[in-house]
Formats: C-alpha cells, sequence, structure tokens
C-alpha cells in the first residue's frame, strides 16, 4: 500500500484545535516560518515566535493577530548564529512544557566570501544546523514535559542533490554557497532522522520529523503586509511556474501536519504531494543517502565536538 493511501485525510484549511499546547517556530517571523506560526495559531495554541530581530517579529506577531481573532502569539529573541545565548532564550520563554519546535529558521548565501558566526563557524552551517543541534538540547526538558511532543525539522529539496563532505563539514577546503546551503539542510535532515532514533532508544514520549516545503516562491506567495508584498507584476510573471511549485503559505503545510497530525511518526520524512514540490503534505520515502546511519552518527559526534557537548545529553 503506497504512503499517499494508507494516511487519513488531511485538510489543510481546517486544522484540529490545538488549545492548551504550546509551540515554538523559530524564524517564525518572515517567510516559510511566519506562515507555519500563521496556520498553528489559528489552531488556538499558544505559538512563539523565535527571531533574532525583534522588531520584524512584533511585525509578524502583529500581522497574524490582525488575521487570526484572539490568537495567543508572542515572540523572543532567538539567535541561532550565538550559542551562548540559547539557554537565555529558552528560559525567556517561560512556559512549563513544549508541545513542538519547529526548527525552520535559517540563512541561505548566495555569493563569496565565506562567512563566519560569532563562534568560529561557517555561517550556514553554524546557523541552520548547529545552532538548531544546541537549541534542541537545551528544550529536551521541556518537550518531555509534554504528553508527546515533537521536534520537526525543516529540511529543504536542495538537500535531495548533496552530499555531506564530513571532513569538510565547515567548507573550509572548498566553499560554494548553494552547495554550502544545501549541504547544512541536509545536516539538519540528518539530525533529525538521528535524533528520534537516539530518542526510541532512550524511550522517550518525545518524536523528532523531518519535513520539507518543496518548491516555495515569494512570488507565488499571497501578500501579508508588510511581512511580505506581492505585486501584480510577481503574481502574473509566476502563474506558469504554479505548475511545478507553490508560495511559502503551501510550503509551510508539511510542518504544520507534523506538528498537528497523530498519523504523523517520528523518523518520518514528509513533503508536499506533487513530485515533492507542490500540494498537500504527505508522507515519503526517507531519501537513501539521509538512511545512512554511519553517516548519521559522525555528523552527531561531530556536531557534538564543534559545540562542546556530550553526545549522550539528548536522551529524552
Amino acid at each position: 500500500m503506497s504512503s499517499t493511501s494508507s494516511t487519513p485525510s488531511w485538510n489543510v484549511q481546517r486544522l484540529p484545535a490545538a488549545d492548551g499546547r504550546v509551540f515554538l517556530v523559530t524564524g517564525g517571523n518572515a517567510g516559510i516560518g511566519y506562515f507555519i506560526a500563521e496556520q498553528l495559531s489559528a489552531t488556538g495554541a499558544t505559538v512563539v515566535i523565535g527571531s533574532r530581530n525583534p522588531a520584524k517579529a512584533e511585525v509578524a506577531t502583529a500581522s497574524i493577530r490582525a488575521r487570526v481573532p484572539g490568537a495567543r502569539v508572542r515572540a523572543v529573541r532567538l539567535d541561532l548564529a550565538d550559542l551562548s545565548s540559547l539557554e537565555a532564550a529558552v528560559e525567556s520563554l517561560e512556559v512549563e512544557h513544549l508541545d513542538a519546535v519547529v526548527h525552520n529558521a535559517g540563512v541561505a548565501l548566495d555569493d563569496p566570501p565565506r562567512k563566519e558566526t560569532g563562534d568560529g563557524h561557517e555561517l550556514m552551517f553554524g546557523t541552520n544546523h548547529l545552532g538548531h543541534f544546541a537549541l534542541t538540547q537545551w528544550l529536551i526538558p521541556l518537550l518531555s514535559a509534554a504528553p508527546a511532543a515533537r521536534v520537526v525539522t525543516m529540511g529543504s529539496f536542495a538537500a535531495k542533490s548533496e552530499r555531506l563532505d564530513l571532513d569538510d563539514l565547515q567548507s573550509w577546503k572548498d566553499y560554494r554557497p548553494k552547495r554550502t546551503y544545501g549541504r547544512s539542510k541536509l545536516a539538519q535532515m540528518y539530525f533529525g532522522i538521528e535524533l528520534d532514533r537516539r530518542l526510541r532508544v532512550a524511550r522517550s514520549t518525545v518524536a523528532s520529523v523531518v519535513v520539507h516545503p518543496g518548491g516555495a516562491l515569494d512570488s507565488l506567495t499571497p501578500s501579508r503586509p508588510p511581512v511580505h508584498v506581492r505585486t501584480n507584476g510577481a503574481r502574473l510573471s509566476a502563474a506558469p511556474a504554479a505548475l511545478l511549485v507553490q508560495g511559502k503559505h503551501a510550503g509551510a503545510w508539511s510542518a504544520v501536519r507534523a506538528v498537528l497530525d497523530p498519523a504523523v511518526h517520528g523518523g518520518e520524512l514528509w513533503g508536499p504531494r506533487v513530485f515533492g514540490l507542490r500540494g498537500e503534505p504527505r508522507r515519503e520515502p526517507v531519501w537513501n543517502h539521509l538512511a545512512d546511519p554511519w553517516a548519521a552518527a559522525r555528523l552527531w559526534d561531530a556536531s557534538c565536538d564543534l559545540i562542546g557537548a556530550d553526545p549522550s545529553i539528548i536522551s529524552g
């Protein structure tokens, strides 16, 4: 039986209620993260937007409140490029439990030169992967305090054609921005799969799910001024692309389903239904290279070394 037919029906326009639950969305002030936060807010849950830019976060929360009456949404300062700040960021959540975190925030550079975080890590790898890796350590107690929490990692379709160089994770030898970005997202996805394996070994109630948005373009994304404004010209010029890809509001659907749907389980990969590029979310087979336990274990150990963590610290 196909994965599509074996999963129950799901309506992206009619999400289940989630009153009393608390969700954290990193990078929820813009792009796909904004729409994840907006859609989750419509369920009655408390949604916390983690953003390194407080001003942009406040604009995003105001936009969500204007569109979702009674939305329980707020923001905390969260800078994934500054590992030393993450413990305080988690404390600022001021919650007793966390039902889900969506690891969505990311940095994408288009041109050289190679840049680094304040901790000395290549910027995209350091933010997209190491930042979320370290954040999860601090969140585990809050996630474990919830009945059945989820860690949802937003990967990228761009990672499907990439392979990690485990001897050059920081792109010292051959830095190419687009490739380095794809590899940073692949590292995130490896982390999400390996995290779930370790949580199952520890018999944790927390589950880890990996998702990707397919092809998501600004030009196909509905306006949410001032967070995002789409001109008529952009809408018309992008119309042919809608046959293959989608807007960022639809790119959010896989993550939202992974947070809310009890039919989604740890260790799974979810993405858009049509060629993995557009449409409603479905479970898809874990990519062959992503299912390599040796690579995942090596990446885990290397990541712990880079941030100074005990490899067994995430035990649920």
